[in-house]
This record gives structure tokens, sequence and C-alpha cells, in this order.
């Protein structure tokens, strides 16, 4: 079977309304997309569900909502403003730029060592290279009417700052207790010097993150419930492959100063392994940090010790636009049905735009379209995504509902007429049952979870 190619991902979400690169009547812009009609669904049926599990179903996780323009100082309390960077050359005669580490073929940001390895070689074009330095890859804008120092503030490159400074505020409000999470889903921004494949390195980005506040003593137990959580989550809630998905542990160099333990989830890509979920057990960096550059007590009351103590903070952290690329990547299937190929989006039809598609065999038949109109007026009722589709021949309407994914198609046709019965066809066996008509909600209903 011919191996999955990160271009079969971008055809289909172009051709069939996933996601369309942004601004693209004017020819693009590079490192930002827009979300079609199937793509927003997609994501949104993504989001619920992460919302539902790790916050909705916790007793003890709360959801906010911060600013995406925050206080300066909240980026220079959380380390942003000083090391937010990556190693960047650039091209010495058209002024491109590009990722130091990306040119070198190796994964560090240390600038002597990239110095040396790029020693001599030349930019993608032919020309000469300056020496690597580091680029701050915060988005800067300006509030008020003056553009000047003392109204400069940055788009956030993340979202948990909002996290962080709203800790007392939840804890206050919540009447919360340690051990609990402050979950947030937002639009973070990074200016990232060499934005690629498609969606996974992106400029503007949404984040779905938790931080869960806890006694230091309780680090461990929290930072394995919640790294077990994200796998669990991806492969018994999104229905993610388990074989495509691997543990990386960072080592001490690959770790932030901060960080006393991290794993990412990495998703074979069809452009390699990469990183999907990251777990961190931060420490108390951040609370301590923004208690300094704030001068407010961020510390709680241990009842057991009756000592003052700043929380430690566990971080489950995984980005929107690169969950959207795994569901799809692993979704992505190739086939024969009746001596043709065709392309299948094998979802899990919770996750799946549209549950069912109906259709009527012959558009031009008055009786077959009125019945079928009705039908898909009730499960329209039941299921709300349910897709009217009558353009083509039915062999057409099955390879296109496949293509996006849809789990069921029914079908009314002459007989229906007659015993008042439908065929339901299943999208990954191409199976067919025929079912009366006034069962087909409780048939499919337990099939669509």
């Amino acid at each position: 079977m011919t191996k999955l190619q990160i271009e079969d991902i971008v055809s289909l979400s172009k051709r069939r309304g996933f996601v369309f690169q942004a601004s693209e009547i004017y020819g693009g812009l590079s490192g930002f997309y827009d979300y079609g009609p199937l793509g927003v669904e997609l994501v949104n049926n993504i989001k619920q569900l992460w919302w539902e599990h790790f916050v909705q179903r916790q007793d003890n996780v709360f959801g906010v909502d911060g600013a995406t323009i925050q206080h300066p100082e909240l980026w220079r309390a959380s380390g942003h403003l000083s090391g937010f960077s990556d190693p960047m050359v650039e091209d010495t005669l058209n002024h491109k730029r590009y990722r130091a580490d990306q040119l070198a073929g190796v994964d560090t940001t240390d600038l002597k060592e990239l110095a040396l390895l790029l020693k001599g070689k030349k930019s993608p074009d032919g020309n000469p290279l300056s020496e690597p330095r580091q680029f701050n890859l915060m988005m800067q804008t300006w509030v008020g009417s003056v553009e000047d120092e003392a109204a400069k503030v940055y788009l956030r490159p993340e979202t948990a700052g909002a996290i962080f400074t709203n800790f007392l505020n939840v804890k206050e409000t919540m009447r919360a207790k340690l051990p609990f999470g402050i979950a947030q889903i937002g639009k973070a921004f990074r200016n990232e010097i060499s934005p690629r494949d498609f969606i996974f390195r992106v400029r503007e980005l949404e984040q779905m993150e938790l931080q869960y506040f806890i006694y230091p003593d309780d680090q461990q137990e929290a930072y394995e419930q919640w790294r077990q959580f994200a796998w669990h989550f991806l492969v018994d809630i999104l229905g993610v492959n388990e074989t495509s998905l691997s543990w990386h542990k960072h080592s001490q160099k690959e770790r932030a100063h901060y960080a006393k333990a991290a794993h990412d989830i990495y998703f074979d890509f069809p452009f390699g392994a990469k990183e999907l979920w990251g777990t961190h057990n931060r420490s108390d960096f951040d609370l301590s940090s923004h208690a300094k550059f704030s001068n407010k007590d961020l510390s709680i009351l241990d009842e057991s010790s009756g000592q003052k103590t700043i929380p430690y903070v566990i971080e489950s952290s995984v980005g929107v636009g690169r969950l959207l690329l795994t569901v799809l990547s692993d979704a992505f299937s190739r086939d024969k049905v009746g001596g043709e190929e065709r392309i299948v989006l094998k979802l899990k039809p919770s996750v799946a735009p549209y549950k069912i598609a109906v259709s009527p065999l012959l558009k031009n038949k008055p009786e077959l379209v009125t019945f079928a109109r009705k039908l898909y007026e009730e499960l329209k009722q039941e299921f709300l995504m349910v897709l009217w589709d009558d353009n083509g021949n039915i062999g057409k309407r099955y390879r296109r509902q496949d293509e996006i994914g849809t789990p069921f198609c029914i079908t009314v046709d002459f007989d229906s007429l007659k015993d008042r019965s439908v065929t339901i066809r299943d999208r990954d066996t191409t199976k067919q049952i025929r079912v009366r008509a006034d069962n087909v909600a409780s048939t499919l209903k337990p099939r669509l979870h």
C-alpha cells in the first residue's frame, strides 16, 4: 500500500473543506490557515471531547478563558521575553531567514555548536549565511493611540499565562483546595521563522491546556496520572491507533530549566514521528515567578504541615491543529471497492463531522425525495449532524461520504415505498442492512459513540 504523504492530507483538506490556506485569493499568508465547514465541525468535536473529559467529568478542574493580550510583565515573569526564541541564520544577500538547527540537521539551540556545523555552508538559494543568533518568537503590537515602548504589548505565545495569574481568583471563587486544575482552550501566536508541514507548525495556533496545582509531595503521582490520561484520551476517546504513538522522555538537556520532568507523546505523521502532546512537571516555577514580579502572595496553607507553600504544577498541553492533523492522518485509508480505489476517513463516529447522510436513490422521483426528506428531518432532530445528499449517482455519493468520514449512509429506494424499509450502509465495511425507517434512529444510536 502506498505510504501516506502530507500532500494527500493537504489535497483532501482543500477538496473536501477541512482546511484552507488563509487569505488564499491574495496568495495566502505563510503559517496561517482557515478551517472550512468540515474542518470546523471536526475541530469542535475534538475540543468538546477534550473539555468534557479534562474539565466537565473532573471534580476538581475548572475552566477559564483568558484574554489574548495580557500585561507585558506577565511575559517577563514567565521568561518569554528573555528566552522564548529559536536559533536563526539569515541569507546575507536576499535576507531570507531560516531555522539554524534545521539547516544544520541537529536538535540543538547551542549557538556555538550551530556556528561550527554551519561554517562554510550556503543558504538554500546558494548564498552565504550569517552567524546564528536567537530570534524571539513573540508577536508584538500596541495598546492605545501611541506606538511607543510604554504601549507595547504582545499577542500571547501560549495560553498558560492567564491560568497562573488567575490562580487565586479560581481558588477563591470556586472554594478550591489542592489538588485542583485550571483548564483553557484558546489561541496563541508565535512568529515562527519557518512554518512548515501544513498545520503542524504555524504562526497562529490553538491550544488546549490543563495546569494542575498540587502539593510538592504529590508531584510524582499527579504527573503519572495526567501523562497516562493524555494517552488514554488519544486512544480510547479519539480512536487514534496506539501503534502510531510513542513516548519521548526529555533528557535533562532538553528540559526547560525549571522542569523536573517532561514527556511528549509522539505521533507518526506522514513527515515523521513528531511531538504531539506534552506533559510537564513545572515545579513551583510559575507561581513563584509571578509572585515575585507582581508582589502578590500566591502561596497557600498546607493543612497537613501548617506551613505556607507554593504549589507545584503539572501541565498537560496539546495543540488543536496538531490534534486535527493527527486524527486526519490516522483515519486516512485507501482500499478497493468493486475493483475501484476509494479514499476513506475511518474517523471514530463521535469525532466525525457528519454522523449520517440521507439520500433518495433518484433525485428526480418526487415520491423517493418526499420519503427521504421526511426521514432526514426526523434524524436531524435526533442526531443534529445529518447531511442531505442527492448529488450524482449513489456510488459517487458513497465515495464522497467515505472521504469526509461519514459513518453511515441511508438510501431510500423503490422498495422503501412498499415496506417502509431503507438501506443503511457502513462506511468502513461497506456492508448494507435493511431497517424499517422508524427503527433507523434506535439502530444507529448505539453505533455513533
